[in-house]
């Protein structure tokens, strides 16, 4: 079986068999107006036959209003089947735009570099909504027009078999044509969706660096870009709009030739007496009938080559894998909780844990590494000033904690428990994070403090809000907890937001904190603010703070400074303040953030 049928049936399987009702409801209604279209042409060739015979005008008007409710009972189906697709295919298109963002949210740091959040937006949401059709009407229609042009042609052949025949061999045609026809878009149609999501992509990046741009008067190249991409999509759309094009212009051409065919074999007919004038009306109608399915399942056939180039890309990104390493017996389904046995492990919570590096080399480029043989010891409760120029891997090291990226040798314990044999959610629960750039989502207080937990005692968060130093603050929110915020931090100041994300990390009480240059963008007044805050976030928990400011870093309890992959220095902080050839020494005397910067 080709693997496109694969992914047809795989597709069709996870998002259409739990909605079995839906799927059952709608193959009711369009049979059900299947058989209506077949009665109703039957209907009028009685009407007209009676009416130019000398029947009563009782029999006519009934044959009449019969006419009218079959085409009015119709119309009725026609809205049913609508109003059911259009159901279908919202619930199955919604379930794999879910399904699609929360793997895209499992993957390691290696997929996202790659990709802008604006190609991730396409493929989300602008690909699954080319499904929509698919899971909808797509098969249902394909078989209900199948059936329907076996009905047509049955009657057609019931009313004489020469003129039956002869359209048979004419749907034969149409069906073998349009089937030849069927892929010839589906490049097309896939280079177009690619240059959508690189202008999405591009959109996004430089739509969100607006400031930057005008600062630096770099508005005529972006809109140049603009242009670019732009232009890219039109040329790929235009190119797959005149392929389908050649599929429209030979179904017309097919409608033209079955009218040529019914009304010649009717005239004849009927000039022969073999027929009346309500059966050659009759047959008219079941020609426009029967080119009707040809027509729709041309259109199925259209919609089906787009949606083949956006089954491809989402079937890919389903199946791309995270280069991080999860065993399947360490996780559940939705990688929440740990399994118990099977190998998994978990770290202790509520207490101050030990981190270990032993020998850890790492890099983002493997044949580069940022870090070589780095073996380090981080008791409990312990705080640790990590300094080192930029590029010495600072950042690197909080990544790995938090494995958002695995190491290439050695290994990483927190708590004696090594980070690849913990459940991810467990490990970044008992971890908590704080970076420079903060980032707010929009929603409540409640919403951005918990990360959308509702689980979390109120009572508990305006305690450690209080705690935080944030109590001034949250007294002007006019709805307290329930008050909305705007994405990305609109509306706070700078010190507020970081305070807030303070915040957020004490409430899952972590057992390590991690401190990335958090305050480097602060002014000396608003970071006198967050040293109350950090002084309780590392209160009786192992603190590892990366730091440009002297500041910051004298609350360690250690130092570590790195340097070629490597530690140059380690020692405790005061001992190695007071030795005036250790190189901690050297940089209080030098001034920290001009040699580290």
């Amino acid at each position: 079986m080709p693997p496109q049928r694969n992914r047809l049936r795989e597709l069709l399987a996870t998002y259409l068999l739990p909605h079995r009702g839906l799927v059952s409801s709608l193959t009711l209604f369009l049979f059900s107006s299947i058989g209506l279209q077949l009665l109703n042409p039957q209907i009028m060739r009685g009407f007209i036959d009676a009416a130019r015979s000398e029947i009563s005008l009782e029999e006519v008007l009934r044959a009449g209003f019969l006419f009218l409710a079959i085409a009015v009972a119709q119309q009725i189906l026609a809205i049913a089947a609508r109003y059911v697709s259009e159901r279908l295919a919202w619930t199955a298109t919604n379930a794999l735009r879910e399904d699609l963002a929360l793997h895209c949210l499992r993957l390691d740091m290696s997929f996202h570099n790659k990709r802008t959040p604006g190609e991730m937006i396409e493929r989300v949401d602008g690909d699954v909504g080319h499904l929509a059709n698919f899971f909808s009407q797509f098969i249902v229609r394909i078989l209900g027009n199948l059936l329907l042009l076996a009905g047509v042609l049955a009657v057609l052949f019931s009313e004489d078999w020469r003129l039956g025949a002869a359209l048979a061999v004419y749907a034969i045609l149409t069906v073998v044509s349009l089937a030849m026809m069927r892929n010839t878009a589906v490049p097309a149609w896939d280079e177009a969706r690619e240059a959508s999501a690189g202008l999405f992509g591009f959109l996004e990046e430089h739509l969100s660096g607006t400031e930057d741009i005008r600062a630096n008067g770099g508005q005529a190249h972006s809109m140049n870009l603009l242009y670019g991409h732009g232009g890219k999509r039109l040329r790929t759309e235009r190119v797959a709009g005149l392929r389908n094009v050649r599929l429209w212009g030979t179904t017309g051409g097919l409608h033209v030739l079955g009218h040529i065919i019914a009304l010649t074999g009717g005239y004849l007919l009927y000039t022969t007496d073999q027929m009346t004038v309500g059966t050659v009306l009759m047959v008219l109608w079941y020609t426009d009938i029967l080119f009707r399915p040809l027509e729709q399942i041309t259109r199925e056939l259209e919609d089906f080559q787009r949606a083949s180039a956006s089954i491809g890309r989402v079937d890919h990104l389903r199946q791309t894998l995270s280069t991080i390493d999860v065993a399947p017996d360490r996780v559940t389904p939705d990688d929440t909780v740990a399994e118990t046995g099977h190998g998994a492990e978990q770290i202790e919570a509520a207490v101050p844990l030990s981190v270990s590096f032993d020998g850890v080399k790492f890099g983002y480029d493997p044949e580069d590494p940022i870090l070589k043989d780095l073996t380090l010891e981080i008791a409990p409760n312990r705080v640790v000033g990590l300094l080192g120029r930029t590029g010495s891997g600072k950042t690197t090291i909080s990544r790995l904690l938090f494995r958002l990226y695995d190491v290439q040798e050695g290994s990483i314990r927190i708590g004696g428990k090594d980070v690849r044999h913990v459940v991810p959610r467990d490990l970044r629960q008992r971890v908590g994070i704080v970076t420079q750039n903060v980032q707010l989502f929009r929603g409540t207080v409640r919403e951005n403090l918990t990360f959308f937990d509702d689980t979390v005692p109120d009572d508990h968060i305006q305690e450690v809000i209080h705690k935080m130093g944030l109590s001034d603050w949250f007294a002007t929110m006019p709805e307290g907890l329930d008050t909305l915020l705007k994405g990305s931090g609109g509306g706070l100041s700078a010190g507020e937001a970081q305070l807030l994300v303070f915040t957020r990390v004490f409430l899952k009480d972590p057992g390590l904190v991690i401190l990335d240059e958090a305050s480097s963008r602060l002014d000396p007044a608003t970071e006198a603010r967050i040293e109350i805050a950090v002084e309780h976030l590392l209160e009786k928990r192992t603190g590892i703070i990366i730091a440009h400011r002297l500041t910051t870093v004298q609350r360690a309890d250690e130092i570590v400074i790195l340097e070629d992959g490597g530690i140059a220095e380690h020692g405790d902080r005061v001992a190695l303040a007071a030795d005036p050839d250790s190189r901690f020494s050297g940089l209080l005397k030098t001034g920290l953030s001009q040699v580290l910067s």
